[in-house]
């Protein structure tokens, strides 16, 4: 059996990866088993921090939305709000409603007063 020289095909791989690693601290951007490692684990929290960042995000806006709600009425919360909103057919998503929390609060409760108004 001849002998195989995979030289510039191991050096491409690994250039390749040292490349992706090239901003880690330390012998995990120089070394390539480790930085092998390393680049497994940043791939693997970025594929899951893509569904948490989507996660965090509707916490902050339902914080945001139930804040402002607490302002406007007493005994009013934010699932009261979304049910009415529902009840109302109003197509405003959380985002949307986050937004006019935080910029315009007078056009927000007018918004919720309509729908208190027509119950």
């Amino acid at each position: 059996m001849t002998r195989v020289k995979r030289g510039y095909t191991a050096r491409r791989r690994r250039k390749k990866i040292r490349l992706f690693a090239s901003t880690f601290i330390g012998a995990h951007s120089r070394l390539t088993r480790t930085t092998t490692q390393q680049r497994m684990r940043a791939l693997v929290s970025s594929h899951r921090d893509r569904s948490r960042k989507k996660r965090d995000f509707r916490r902050l806006w339902i914080t945001r939305i139930n804040a402002v709600t607490r302002e406007v009425r007493l005994f009013y919360s934010y699932n009261l709000f979304i049910h009415n909103l529902y009840k109302r057919q109003l197509l405003l998503n959380r985002k949307i409603l986050a937004q006019i929390a935080l910029s315009n609060k007078n056009f927000f409760d007018i918004i919720s007063n309509k729908i208190i108004n027509q119950e």
